[in-house]
């Protein structure tokens, strides 16, 4: 069933398709697919070659836009685009505290959301790919995860492909999630160090909050519960280009005076619980770190362990002496699952899922090195959430790539940078540069 509809300047066609959910069986169970064509109404009556966008996350729809924001713009001037919501996510059969129920206890949510990897979203792009093009390639553009997405597409099915363009998302193509980790943390100090030299005001603020935290038990309105180790995660804004602008204004106006005393306001209150909730995206801390999962070793709360090896985000330690409190960035650990109520009901889900020890590889390294499909691929020189010398060793591993390393924008530059990312990107691809 199809729908279509306008915006100024816009065709939209709401698409679904069914898959199976496991495609080494497809004759068995199967899922459904949402995805939004997006085309310029100048150009609608057009055979124009097709854009598939692959979100970041993992766990997130793809961009609702309104209007030609962002790279979405550029891409409409030449393709017809496929926004697809990735499965799991948006309307694609999605997977929450709600729906996973359905499967049946923790161990059957945990096989059902085994097979909501990369390489089972490469096989949906190639199950729904000859309807969409009637059979031809397609360009993908991948952010983030999503250019984890891209780099499986090469190695699984790379004749899909007219070309690949790739933003802040090379993967290690054999890094164990440990090996990410102990690459992320440095990263993290780097980036909260430089947060404090831009607003060295918010040290004080920042162990002020923590303070109060590992003193009272504080509850958010949405049932949250905000421990000091929840707090330190909303350095996850730092890896934006307007991040560390954002947890600035936020933490400034953290505290209130009332008749029992200073008390985090209800306006502080509000926005961190928007920012920590993950009932909007499940399956990011669901499936997030097996995204790494290539072999036989378990994930096991690999965030969690590494973290013990950097001490300086211990924030009882720094309150302690006269450190400044570390924010955390994009990570995930097992006291989530007590601390948010999306995420309660699914916390034997993702023990089971932590402990798995049968991951397939992602990678094909001999195919990348064979490698024919034009890729191109903007490498943000700091990048927070994925380790530059991961992807530019990556980079060199896939024959003809060809990369943009920029400090000019962080992880979100296809967002902040939008018509010039996509411009650069694909005069790479197309050896124009």
């Amino acid at each position: 069933m199809t729908a279509t509809y306008r915006q100024p300047g816009l065709v939209l066609t709401d698409r679904r398709f069914t898959v199976p959910l496991d495609h080494d069986d497809p004759a068995g169970e199967t899922i459904e697919l949402y995805a939004r064509e997006a085309v310029a109404s100048d150009r609608a009556g057009q055979n124009l070659p097709w854009l598939v966008y692959l979100q970041g996350g993992p766990g997130f729809g793809a961009n609702r836009f309104v209007g030609k924001g962002a790279w979405f713009g550029r891409a409409l001037k030449e393709f017809r685009v496929l926004l697809l919501d990735q499965r799991g996510t948006g309307h694609s059969t999605p997977a929450n505290r709600q729906t996973l129920p359905l499967r049946g206890g923790p161990a059957e949510q945990a096989d059902y959301l085994a097979r909501f990897r990369a390489d089972s979203i490469v096989r949906d792009c190639e199950a729904i790919r000859a309807q969409v093009t009637g059979g031809a390639p397609w360009t993908v553009l991948g952010q983030s995860f999503g250019g984890f997405c891209a780099t499986t597409y090469l190695s699984l099915a790379p004749e899909g492909l007219a070309a690949a363009l790739i933003t802040g998302g090379l993967p290690s193509l054999d890094g164990h999630a440990d090996d990410v980790y102990r690459a992320a943390y440095p990263r993290v100090e780097r980036k909260v160090v430089a947060h404090y030299a831009r607003y060295p005001q918010d040290v004080e603020r920042a162990r002020r909050i923590a303070d109060h935290l590992l003193t009272r038990d504080v509850t958010l309105p949405n049932g949250y519960r905000l421990t000091v180790e929840a707090f330190q995660s909303l350095g996850i804004l730092l890896g934006g280009g307007e991040g560390s602008h954002r947890l600035h204004y936020l933490l400034e106006h953290a505290f209130v005076r009332t008749p029992q005393g200073p008390e985090l306001s209800d306006a502080f209150q509000e926005e961190v619980q928007g920012l920590l909730s993950y009932a909007p995206h499940p399956l990011y801390a669901l499936v997030h770190e097996a995204t790494y999962g290539q072999d036989e070793r378990p994930t096991a709360w690999s965030a969690e362990r590494v973290r013990a090896e950097f001490p300086q985000f211990d924030a009882a330690k720094a309150l302690a002496g006269d450190e400044p409190l570390l924010f955390t960035g994009e990570s995930i650990h097992p006291w989530l699952f007590d601390c948010d109520p999306a995420l309660r009901p699914l916390r034997e889900t993702a023990e089971l899922l932590a402990a798995r020890t049968d991951w397939q590889p992602l990678y094909d390294p001999a195919r990348l090195a064979a490698n024919e499909v034009p890729v191109a691929a903007a490498v943000y020189h700091d990048d927070m959430y994925v380790d530059t010398a991961h992807s530019l060793q990556t980079a060199r591993a896939i024959r003809g790539l060809r990369t943009w390393v920029t400090d000019e924008f962080e992880h979100d530059g296809v967002r902040a940078g939008g018509p010039r990312v996509l411009d650069r990107l694909l005069a790479l691809a197309r050896d124009e540069a």
